[in-house]
């Protein structure tokens, strides 16, 4: 007998993120292969409602895939029947009370983050969720890429005895917009909108550090606007008032302790867009979003300092390339089939509001690390759970369909 399709309502369906990783490259993906995989070797159907605010662009993207429902109006898609999926990947002001109406609907909740503009409303979310006895999920799609993959089955083997450090390069060039078009919507540059490479990164490097590495205790942060002035899609020169650089120190319970820099205004010479080294007693490691390559203990060059005689040594070789054994696939694919898996009682799926909360922590840590000049102690700033602040002001429900420039 055939199953029935499970319904997944898709808000923010045109914007950046919503429509590239979340629609094309993982739902439309699985839709297309037949649905979720179980573990019983099955395959479960789905069914995709799309949500967005403009119409004629929603229109446009549903019938080039040949989805039929779509709507302007998300209460319209809550309120339909065989869709208990709902997923969220709009601006960070407005999905808040989107996400509220969802839970008020019983729905199954999965988000980007970050999950709101404040730690405060990120913890009432998670509360509020928990409470209402929904199932919820927060987009942690770097662990599931190969190179990170790789790199947790060398820490998992032992490889690298006891780690010392781990260094971070994330970044590239992001264009101005006067002579060339920017690659990223403006509102990313207007703290105002939310904007800010703090806000938009650190939720990242805090599931990557906490499930690599350990749990960060501190961060010592500089931030930076390089760039003081941008050009918007419409031609119109702005102030650039968010952050576009953050230069970072976490110090980890266990002992390693993680640098990192953010940037939007570095040109990039490395192999990839955001590169991890990691260095431990009996090895270090070079890795990207896809790359890894080792130097063991007893196959460490013995460098000797000195400045007044070229080096001929090339450090490169020295490297070992850590092979692909598994059949690559999107991150983000990856984790849409685990948490559909829970959605199905059919798995577990570990990264839900409370560490979707963690994420904002440790991004406003960060700023507040900027802001005083000092070490923030990220326990002294924690919310005890079950705690519910009230919702924050800015988080306005006149228009909780996607707006221009969603991620």
């Amino acid at each position: 007998m055939a199953k029935e399709t499970l319904g997944i309502i898709v808000n923010g369906a045109t914007g950046r993120m919503g429509y590239r990783q979340h629609l094309v490259r993982s739902l439309l993906a699985l839709r297309d292969e037949g649905g979720v995989p179980l573990s019983d070797g099955s395959r479960q159907p789905i069914e995709l409602y799309l949500v967005a605010r403009n119409e004629e662009k929603l229109r446009e993207l549903a019938t080039k895939h040949g989805i039929e429902k779509y709507t302007t109006d998300l209460d319209e898609a809550l309120a339909a029947p065989g869709f208990p999926v709902y997923f969220d990947a709009l601006v960070t002001k407005l999905r808040v009370p989107a996400i509220r109406k969802a839970i008020a609907a019983g729905k199954s909740i999965y988000t980007e983050k970050p999950t709101a503009e404040s730690y405060a409303e990120a913890v009432a979310l998670a509360d509020e969720a928990e409470a209402a006895g929904v199932k919820n999920g927060v987009v942690h799609d770097k662990l599931y890429l190969p190179g990170l993959l790789k790199l947790k089955r060398l820490i998992d083997s032992g490889f690298f005895g006891e780690i010392l450090s781990v260094r971070g390069e994330f970044g590239y060039w992001v264009f101005e917009g006067d002579w060339q078009d920017a690659q990223r919507p403006s509102w990313n540059y207007r703290s105002e909108d939310g904007g800010g490479i703090v806000v938009d990164m650190f939720p990242h490097w805090n599931y990557v550090i906490e499930n690599l590495f350990g749990k960060i205790a501190s961060v010592y942060t500089e931030t930076r606007t390089h760039i003081p002035q941008r050009v918007d899609e419409r031609g119109d020169t702005y102030k650039a008032t968010a952050d576009d650089a953050a230069y970072a120190i976490f110090d980890l319970e266990n002992g390693p302790i993680v640098q990192f820099n953010s940037s939007w205004t570095v040109r990039v010479n490395r192999d990839e867009l955001v590169e991890l080294h990691v260095d431990g007693t009996q090895g270090s490691a070079v890795v990207g979003l896809f790359g890894a390559k080792i130097q063991p203990r007893n196959a460490t060059p013995k460098p000797t300092w000195n400045p007044d005689l070229l080096d001929s040594h090339d450090y490169q070789q020295d490297w070992i390339e850590v092979p692909q054994n598994d059949p690559t696939e999107n991150g983000f694919k990856l984790q849409w089939i685990e948490f559909l898996r829970y959605v199905l009682d059919d798995g577990q799926h570990n990264y839900d509001f409370r560490s979707g909360a963690d994420g904002m922590l440790l991004a406003e840590a960060a700023l507040a690390s900027q802001e005083e000049g000092r070490r923030i102690q990220l326990a002294d700033r924690a919310i005890a759970q079950g705690s519910q602040p009230e919702p924050a002001a800015s988080n306005s429900e006149a228009s909780l369909a996607e707006p221009a420039g969603a991620r």
